[in-house]
Protein backbone atom coordinates (compact mmCIF):
# COMPACT_ATOMS: atom_id res chain seq x y z
CA UNK A 1 0.00 0.00 0.00
CA UNK A 2 1.34 3.42 -0.96
CA UNK A 3 1.66 5.86 1.93
CA UNK A 4 0.16 9.24 1.16
CA UNK A 5 2.06 12.44 2.07
CA UNK A 6 -0.68 13.29 4.55
CA UNK A 7 -0.26 10.02 6.44
CA UNK A 8 3.50 10.57 6.81
CA UNK A 9 3.18 14.08 8.22
CA UNK A 10 2.46 13.12 11.86
CA UNK A 11 5.54 10.90 12.06
CA UNK A 12 7.70 13.60 10.46
CA UNK A 13 6.30 16.20 12.82
CA UNK A 14 6.96 14.03 15.86
CA UNK A 15 10.52 13.33 14.73
CA UNK A 16 11.16 17.03 14.18
CA UNK A 17 9.71 17.83 17.60
CA UNK A 18 11.93 15.23 19.27
CA UNK A 19 15.01 16.79 17.66
CA UNK A 20 14.27 20.33 18.80
CA UNK A 21 15.91 20.18 22.26
CA UNK A 22 19.17 19.00 20.69
CA UNK A 23 18.98 21.62 17.95
CA UNK A 24 18.44 24.32 20.58
CA UNK A 25 21.41 23.12 22.64
CA UNK A 26 23.65 23.02 19.57
CA UNK A 27 22.59 26.52 18.54
CA UNK A 28 23.00 27.86 22.07
CA UNK A 29 26.52 26.54 22.56
CA UNK A 30 27.60 27.78 19.15
CA UNK A 31 26.35 31.30 19.84
CA UNK A 32 27.56 31.37 23.45
CA UNK A 33 31.09 30.57 22.28
CA UNK A 34 30.97 33.01 19.35
CA UNK A 35 29.38 36.01 21.08
CA UNK A 36 29.60 35.25 24.78
CA UNK A 37 26.83 34.12 27.08
CA UNK A 38 25.82 37.58 28.29
CA UNK A 39 25.77 39.05 24.77
CA UNK A 40 23.65 36.28 23.23
CA UNK A 41 19.89 36.85 23.13
CA UNK A 42 17.36 34.06 23.42
CA UNK A 43 15.75 35.04 20.11
CA UNK A 44 19.12 34.59 18.37
CA UNK A 45 19.34 31.04 19.69
CA UNK A 46 15.80 30.36 18.49
CA UNK A 47 16.54 31.78 15.04
CA UNK A 48 19.68 29.71 14.59
CA UNK A 49 17.79 26.60 15.69
CA UNK A 50 15.01 27.40 13.21
CA UNK A 51 12.23 27.85 15.75
CA UNK A 52 10.32 30.73 17.32
CA UNK A 53 11.33 32.32 20.60
CA UNK A 54 8.13 30.99 22.11
CA UNK A 55 9.06 27.46 21.08
CA UNK A 56 12.45 27.83 22.78
CA UNK A 57 10.73 28.70 26.07
CA UNK A 58 8.58 25.58 25.80
CA UNK A 59 11.76 23.55 26.29
CA UNK A 60 13.98 25.85 28.36
CA UNK A 61 12.63 28.44 30.77
CA UNK A 62 15.58 30.81 30.41
CA UNK A 63 18.96 31.34 28.81
CA UNK A 64 20.55 30.16 32.06
CA UNK A 65 18.63 26.89 31.84
CA UNK A 66 19.89 26.46 28.30
CA UNK A 67 23.49 26.77 29.45
CA UNK A 68 22.90 24.36 32.32
CA UNK A 69 21.51 21.83 29.86
CA UNK A 70 24.54 22.31 27.62
CA UNK A 71 26.91 21.72 30.54
CA UNK A 72 25.00 18.64 31.65
CA UNK A 73 24.93 17.11 28.19
CA UNK A 74 28.43 17.98 27.00
CA UNK A 75 30.41 17.46 30.23
CA UNK A 76 28.41 15.88 33.07
CA UNK A 77 27.38 12.92 30.93
CA UNK A 78 30.99 12.35 29.91
CA UNK A 79 32.10 12.27 33.55
CA UNK A 80 29.39 9.70 34.26
CA UNK A 81 30.73 7.56 31.44
CA UNK A 82 34.25 7.92 32.86
CA UNK A 83 32.96 6.73 36.24
CA UNK A 84 31.57 3.62 34.57
CA UNK A 85 34.94 2.89 32.94
CA UNK A 86 36.74 3.38 36.25
CA UNK A 87 34.37 0.98 38.00
CA UNK A 88 34.91 -1.71 35.35
CA UNK A 89 38.70 -1.35 35.05
CA UNK A 90 40.79 -4.25 36.33
CA UNK A 91 44.32 -3.18 35.34
CA UNK A 92 46.84 -0.81 36.89
CA UNK A 93 45.88 2.67 38.04
CA UNK A 94 48.48 4.21 35.72
CA UNK A 95 46.89 2.46 32.76
CA UNK A 96 43.48 3.61 33.94
CA UNK A 97 44.49 7.26 34.18
CA UNK A 98 46.27 7.16 30.85
CA UNK A 99 43.44 5.49 28.94
CA UNK A 100 40.43 7.15 30.52
CA UNK A 101 41.85 10.67 30.69
CA UNK A 102 43.41 10.67 27.22
CA UNK A 103 40.24 9.33 25.62
CA UNK A 104 38.01 11.73 27.57
CA UNK A 105 40.07 14.83 26.83
CA UNK A 106 40.56 13.99 23.16
CA UNK A 107 36.79 13.55 22.80
CA UNK A 108 36.13 16.84 24.58
CA UNK A 109 38.76 18.76 22.62
CA UNK A 110 37.53 17.46 19.26
CA UNK A 111 33.92 18.40 20.01
CA UNK A 112 32.13 21.66 20.66
CA UNK A 113 32.13 20.70 24.36
CA UNK A 114 35.58 22.30 24.56
CA UNK A 115 33.86 25.67 24.21
CA UNK A 116 32.15 25.28 27.58
CA UNK A 117 35.45 25.87 29.39
CA UNK A 118 35.91 29.23 27.67
CA UNK A 119 32.42 30.25 28.73
CA UNK A 120 33.00 29.25 32.34
CA UNK A 121 36.35 31.00 32.66
CA UNK A 122 35.32 34.24 30.96
CA UNK A 123 31.76 34.77 32.18
CA UNK A 124 30.74 32.59 35.09
CA UNK A 125 31.79 35.17 37.69
CA UNK A 126 28.79 37.26 36.69
CA UNK A 127 26.38 34.33 36.91
CA UNK A 128 26.68 32.73 40.36
CA UNK A 129 23.82 30.32 39.69
CA UNK A 130 25.72 28.90 36.70
CA UNK A 131 28.93 28.81 38.73
CA UNK A 132 27.25 26.78 41.46
CA UNK A 133 25.73 24.40 38.89
CA UNK A 134 29.06 23.92 37.10
CA UNK A 135 30.89 23.21 40.34
CA UNK A 136 28.26 20.71 41.45
CA UNK A 137 27.87 18.95 38.08
CA UNK A 138 31.41 19.07 36.67
CA UNK A 139 34.16 20.20 39.04
CA UNK A 140 33.20 18.21 42.11
CA UNK A 141 32.38 14.86 40.43
CA UNK A 142 35.34 15.21 38.07
CA UNK A 143 37.79 15.85 40.89
CA UNK A 144 36.32 13.07 42.99
CA UNK A 145 36.57 10.61 40.12
CA UNK A 146 40.19 11.34 39.23
CA UNK A 147 41.09 11.67 42.91
CA UNK A 148 39.65 8.23 43.64
CA UNK A 149 41.91 6.68 40.99
CA UNK A 150 44.97 8.48 42.36
CA UNK A 151 44.13 7.40 45.91
CA UNK A 152 43.60 3.83 44.75
CA UNK A 153 47.06 3.90 43.19
CA UNK A 154 48.58 5.23 46.41
CA UNK A 155 46.82 2.59 48.50
CA UNK A 156 48.10 -0.16 46.19
CA UNK A 157 51.66 1.12 46.27
CA UNK A 158 51.61 2.01 42.57
CA UNK A 159 51.79 5.77 43.18
CA UNK A 160 53.89 7.85 45.53
CA UNK A 161 52.12 9.14 48.68
CA UNK A 162 51.48 12.60 47.27
CA UNK A 163 48.70 15.16 47.93
CA UNK A 164 45.81 13.83 45.86
CA UNK A 165 44.21 17.20 45.15
CA UNK A 166 47.47 18.61 43.80
CA UNK A 167 47.78 15.70 41.40
CA UNK A 168 44.21 16.17 40.21
CA UNK A 169 44.77 19.88 39.56
CA UNK A 170 48.04 19.17 37.77
CA UNK A 171 46.28 16.68 35.50
CA UNK A 172 43.22 18.79 34.76
CA UNK A 173 44.18 22.47 34.55
CA UNK A 174 46.55 22.25 31.54
CA UNK A 175 43.84 20.33 29.68
CA UNK A 176 41.29 23.03 30.44
CA UNK A 177 43.67 25.70 29.16
CA UNK A 178 44.21 23.68 25.98
CA UNK A 179 40.46 23.89 25.34
CA UNK A 180 40.36 27.60 26.20
CA UNK A 181 43.22 28.26 23.79
CA UNK A 182 41.31 26.51 21.01
CA UNK A 183 38.45 29.00 21.33
CA UNK A 184 40.54 32.11 21.99
CA UNK A 185 44.03 32.57 20.50
CA UNK A 186 43.67 29.33 18.59
CA UNK A 187 40.69 30.77 16.73
CA UNK A 188 42.67 33.87 15.63
CA UNK A 189 44.10 32.60 12.35
CA UNK A 190 45.45 36.04 11.46
CA UNK A 191 47.91 36.00 14.37
CA UNK A 192 49.28 32.57 13.56
CA UNK A 193 48.51 31.34 17.06
CA UNK A 194 47.50 27.78 16.05
CA UNK A 195 51.06 27.10 14.90
CA UNK A 196 52.41 28.09 18.31
CA UNK A 197 50.82 25.12 20.05
CA UNK A 198 51.84 21.50 19.94
CA UNK A 199 49.43 19.09 18.25
CA UNK A 200 46.63 18.82 20.86
CA UNK A 201 46.26 15.02 20.95
CA UNK A 202 50.01 14.61 21.26
CA UNK A 203 50.08 17.19 24.04
CA UNK A 204 47.33 15.37 25.95
CA UNK A 205 49.15 12.04 25.84
CA UNK A 206 52.55 13.55 26.65
CA UNK A 207 51.14 15.58 29.53
CA UNK A 208 49.56 12.52 31.14
CA UNK A 209 52.76 10.50 30.64
CA UNK A 210 54.78 13.31 32.22
CA UNK A 211 52.57 13.36 35.31
CA UNK A 212 52.58 9.58 35.60
CA UNK A 213 56.37 9.59 35.36
CA UNK A 214 56.52 11.57 38.59
CA UNK A 215 53.59 9.83 40.21
CA UNK A 216 54.43 6.15 39.71
CA UNK A 217 56.71 4.34 42.15
CA UNK A 218 59.75 2.99 40.26
CA UNK A 219 59.69 -0.80 40.19
CA UNK A 220 63.43 -0.86 40.97
CA UNK A 221 63.24 1.55 43.89
CA UNK A 222 65.68 0.74 46.69
CA UNK A 223 64.63 1.43 50.31
CA UNK A 224 66.94 3.75 52.22
CA UNK A 225 69.85 1.90 53.84
CA UNK A 226 69.40 -1.22 51.70
CA UNK A 227 72.46 -2.79 50.08
CA UNK A 228 72.52 -3.15 46.31
CA UNK A 229 73.37 -6.83 46.82
CA UNK A 230 70.55 -7.41 49.27
CA UNK A 231 67.67 -9.42 47.76
CA UNK A 232 65.24 -6.96 49.36
CA UNK A 233 66.69 -4.20 47.19
CA UNK A 234 64.11 -5.04 44.52
CA UNK A 235 61.28 -4.35 46.94
CA UNK A 236 58.91 -1.58 45.85
CA UNK A 237 58.77 1.27 48.32
CA UNK A 238 55.30 2.18 49.52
Amino acid sequence: MTTSPESSMPATHQRRKAERPQELLDAALSLFVEKGFAATRADEVATRAGVSKGTLYLYYASKEELLKAVIAQRLSSQIAEGARQVAEHRGSCAELLRNVLSTWWENVFDSDASGVFKLIITEVRNFPEIAEFYFREVVEPGQNLIGSVVQRGIDRGEFRPVPVNSVVQSLVLPMVMLCVHKHSLGACNACGAPDAMVEPRLFIRQHIDLLLGGLCVPTSAVPLGASSTNPSSTQVTP
